[in-house]
């Protein structure tokens, strides 16, 4: 009986058998994209391979499911590689990876751009519904703490308060 309820445990906790619900990541040009008939504010995760603390946010935050339905309901998703090799066009700018040296992966354009040149992983880009810039958050977040960003952005009250008085 004890090993039943084990296997049943187990079961109940994979994502086939559970109701575990994901972010509807996307990539940078599908967001524009889709920003041009239906507007949404756009996150974007700017992250590593290497990246340890780029690791721990998909394992805890990212599956939390009020980060996931905020999330959602909320934004356009972007899961962007700082050392990607795509070309993207985006703003009349033609973005690229130049190539590291002595073997190392070089920094993409795109990525340095919207981190404004503080290459820091992971870090959080939020930009508005006419896909401009609004602000970057660098570093690791336990969902407790993410949410009320999103939330602090999603809702616009970053327009008339500053985020110590909206969490107040």
């Amino acid at each position: 009986m004890k090993r039943v309820l084990i296997v049943i445990m187990v079961l109940i906790s994979l994502p086939i058998f559970g109701n575990a619900q994901k972010i509807n990541w996307m990539t940078f040009q599908e967001a524009v994209e889709l920003n041009k008939t239906a507007p949404k504010k756009i996150f974007i995760d700017v992250y590593t391979d290497w990246c340890g603390w780029c690791k721990r946010m998909d394992q805890t935050t990212f599956i939390n499911k009020e980060v996931v339905d905020y999330m959602n309901d909320n934004y356009y998703a972007v899961k962007l590689d700082a050392e990607m090799s795509d070309t993207i066009v985006f703003g009349g700018y033609t973005y690229i990876n130049e190539g590291g040296m002595n073997g190392r992966k070089g920094t993409h354009q795109l990525a340095a751009a919207l981190l404004q040149g503080r290459l820091s992983y992971p870090s959080y880009v939020f930009m508005n519904e006419k896909n401009q810039l609004l602000t970057v958050a660098p570093g690791y977040m336990e969902a407790k703490d993410f949410l009320p960003v999103l939330q602090y952005i999603g809702t616009d009250a970053y327009l008339n308060q500053t985020f110590n008085d909206y969490i107040k």
